[in-house]
């Protein structure tokens, strides 16, 4: 039987999911990106690594009940040990999900500052966003990098799914506090852009973040780790 997956090698879906993207306004793999590389301000370095937690348990718990489902399958000679190990893996299983349970109550909990300081408008403070705009919009929730091409010097943005998405309309989309990009990376490494809590809102189509400028959420920690790099 095959061990569980290696920590971190896949991110399991959980229960917070959603609102920890509404709250930061980034997806969960972008949030993680951050934490690696040390973007993230305190709250969220504490929920990157509670969510973290939860997603390993709920891949834990994944595993356990494959296994069971492949005991029970008939695959096997029903006998006595098979049924021995059939007890050990319910056993398992209780044990993971009370540990589901005690780190999904842990991320809920770090989330809560989180979500407490997220400001909050009414969807008619959003910004109108046209068809095009929306769908390269939704391709950079998805995650995205701008990269310069080395010959021509244009920019492009290249997103999760492989699309691609002009300087004009990345330029468009940071005009209306849509989307910002990570300065603090160089350009030729590709400088991850995110959307904004405005952003998610159009995204989401009902009550988000007010349209208004704000940082990004890792801003004081890049801004540190600018300033102690050699001029």
């Amino acid at each position: 039987m095959p061990p569980p997956p290696a920590f971190g090698t896949r991110k399991a879906l959980t229960g917070l999911d959603d609102r920890i993207e509404e709250a930061t306004g980034t997806t969960v793999d972008a949030l993680w990106e951050h934490h690696d590389l040390g973007l993230l301000d305190e709250p969220l370095v504490v929920l990157a690594q509670a969510h973290r937690a939860l997603a390993k348990a709920h891949t834990d718990l994944a595993f356990h009940r494959a296994l069971l489902q492949r005991l029970a399958s008939g695959e096997f000679e029903l006998d006595a040990p098979l049924l021995q190990r059939v007890d050990r893996v319910v056993a398992q299983i209780k044990q993971a999900v009370v540990v589901r349970d005690a780190l999904h109550t842990e991320a809920a909990a770090a989330l809560e500052p989180v979500e407490r300081n997220a400001p909050r408008a009414a969807p008619h403070d959003l910004p109108e966003v046209t068809a095009p705009d929306f769908a390269a919009l939704l391709a950079i929730a998805r995650g995205a990098k701008l990269h310069q091409h080395l010959l021509t010097g244009r920019l492009s943005v290249v997103t999760g799914s492989g699309a691609r998405v002009t300087q004009y309309v990345l330029e468009r989309l940071e005009q209306a506090d849509l989307v910002v990009r990570d300065t603090s990376h160089p350009l030729h490494a590709g400088q991850p852009v995110r959307v904004t809590p405005v952003g998610r809102a159009v995204l989401a189509g009902s009550r988000g973040p007010r349209c208004a400028p704000s940082a990004p959420p890792y801003t004081a920690a890049a801004e540190a780790r600018r300033a102690r790099q050699p001029r």
